[in-house]
């Protein structure tokens, strides 16, 4: 099914007889989950752009790529910098705004500008009983009840089928300069991406892969190079700078999880202390990348290490096994927490057919 209306998604999901597997353009799509396929993809179209206003209002079905165009028109961008992971995960397609925001999928820059979740000002979406529920709008504000917005970023369609989507967007910055510093062991290299976030000088990058630490700062050009040369004068290895387009191409392949496509293995996504990602990554070994100074961690492990992942991150942060067969893919929800989400899945979806199984 590939409703183009949000009229034809009511009545896909309230005449629904069994489960329903929802798909944006099927390019983030993770866990067990079975059932008749229902698209989103042909819910486009951009319903509302105020570039003045930094606020943009779009059906769930529009292509990231047409998101992307609409918003560098005017000189602006999502702030959040969603990643394509097609390539990490051997998939084709299209990337959805709503499955970015279903994802709560967030880059590099979220140690700045915050996840997707942050920049979402409002949501449109259909439960599971087939009612349309709007919440939020164009400006943040505090509301009483759910906060459905929150809710609906990172649920992965199991509690409802978004149908638009309404963000903060960000301009442009008139220039970029990244800090690529060699030489450093990883515990080393670590703590240099913490001592440059706890600087005054607004990062808004991060990371670290093949024996390189990354740090990103962006603005006006004034502000960049003084922030550079006050950041190169504080960090210790071999520093070279790298600024524009060179700049952009080493945080797409952060972004992007370049470094791990293609490779034979389990890729797993740690979330985790900044201060314990090195020692997560030494007790496990394999092929890491680590970004937002350490707290997310891209892990290329050898199949059937589940145990070993879930042994080291234990009370430090969880673990998602992104590409691999075999075992559970999402970390197990702790009881209280798995309480709660019970109450939002019988709330918002009654009959148990949104995306049933995928935590399985």
């Amino acid at each position: 099914m590939r409703p183009k209306t949000e009229a034809e998604l009511v009545e896909a999901v309230a005449g629904a007889t069994g489960p329903l597997l929802l798909r944006g353009g099927g390019t983030r799509t993770l866990g067990h989950a079975m059932g008749e396929v229902l698209e989103t993809g042909g819910l486009t179209g951009v319903e509302l752009y105020e570039p003045g206003a930094l606020t943009l209002v779009v059906r769930a079905g529009t292509p990231l790529a047409e998101v992307d165009r609409v918003l560098a028109g005017e000189r602006q961008r999502l702030a959040f910098e969603p990643p394509d992971l097609r390539g990490l995960l051997g998939r084709e397609g299209v990337s959805t705004i709503g499955g970015v925001l279903a994802a709560n999928a967030s880059g590099p820059r979220r140690v700045q500008a915050g996840a997707a979740r942050d920049a979402a000002l409002g949501v449109r979406f259909v439960d599971g009983t087939g009612t349309v529920v709007k919440n939020g709008g164009r400006v943040m504000k505090n509301v009483t009840g759910y906060d459905l917005v929150k809710l609906l970023a990172g649920s992965r369609g199991v509690l409802g089928v978004l149908s638009e989507v309404g963000f903060k967007v960000q301009a442009l910055p008139e220039a970029e300069a990244t800090l690529v510093i060699e030489g450093l062991s990883d515990e080393a290299g670590l703590k240099a991406l913490r001592v440059a976030l706890g600087s005054p000088f607004d990062i808004s990058g991060a990371a670290r892969h093949s024996g390189r630490s990354l740090i990103r700062v962006e603005g006006m050009a004034g502000s960049v190079a003084y922030r550079t040369g006050q950041l190169r004068d504080r960090m210790g290895g071999e520093v070279t700078v790298a600024e524009g387009e060179a700049s952009a191409a080493l945080w797409r392949e952060v972004r992007d999880v370049v470094p791990l496509q293609g490779k034979p293995g389990e890729v797993w996504r740690i979330a985790t202390l900044p201060t314990a990602a090195a020692e997560i990554v030494a007790v496990l070994g394999g092929e890491a990348l680590w970004d937002w100074g350490g707290g997310l961690i891209w892990l290329l492990l050898d199949p059937g290490r589940g145990a070993e992942v879930a042994a080291a991150v234990a009370g430090r942060g969880h673990a998602t096994r992104v590409l691999g067969q075999g075992g559970p893919v999402f970390p197990p929800e702790a009881p209280e927490v798995a309480v709660l989400a019970a109450g939002l899945k019988a709330k918002f979806d009654p009959r148990g057919i949104l995306n049933a199984g995928m935590m399985g």
